[in-house]
């Protein structure tokens, strides 16, 4: 698979099945994040990937209601780092964007590994934090939940979650997301 089959295969799919995480497929994922750029190399990144049963189960206290469905999960990671671990140039905070791209590249590798990577912002942070042993002085950007694409809709999805299921979401028209040289106004819709 290339990139872009990669791009075009990821979906925030909510209807999961289990699958065996090995210690090959975590090396995987990190190598992955590992290899992405970032301001002056500083890697701000920081990941904890969980996998134990147990571990997965405490992860629950953490999220919100509307994401029971990954109650189903086979791995969460934690994505987290420090604004002083990377550039910043005046308000340009360069660790939330070079996070992000790690963070792409994992969930990419994960599509190309046959695996749904859904990441989240319907959690407490603090909570998620406390679980793991995470330093009150990260920030704790997502939970990117991975496991199997199920064919069998989990029940606890909402009406607007099972519609996204089957047929992916509109996305914004081009002339919306980028122009060529100048600004457009189509840009501010």
């Amino acid at each position: 698979m290339d990139v872009k089959e990669a791009i075009e295969k990821r979906r925030a799919y909510r209807s999961f099945e289990p699958v065996e995480i090995t210690d090959e497929m975590l090396k995987e994922l990190g190598t992955a994040a590992q290899l992405m750029c970032s301001c002056n190399n500083n890697q701000p990144w920081r990941f904890v990937f969980v996998r134990s049963k147990e571990m997965l189960f405490k992860m629950r206290e953490a999220f919100n209601k509307g994401n029971a469905w990954a109650f189903e999960d086979s791995l969460i990671i934690a994505v987290f780092g420090k604004k002083e671990k990377d550039c910043n140039i005046q308000e340009r905070e360069y660790y939330l964007f070079d996070i992000g791209l790690a963070s792409a590249a994992i969930i990419l590798r994960a599509t190309e590994m046959g695996l749904v990577a859904h990441p989240i912002a319907g959690y407490l942070p603090e909570k998620a934090k406390e679980i793991l042993g995470i330093p009150a002085e990260n920030m704790l950007i997502t939970l990117i939940n991975v496991a199997k694409k199920s064919d069998k809709i989990n029940p606890v999805m909402s009406e607007k979650q099972i519609a996204q299921e089957n047929e992916r979401p509109l996305r914004r028209k081009l002339e919306e997301i980028y122009s060529v040289d100048v600004f457009s106004a189509e840009l501010d819709k």
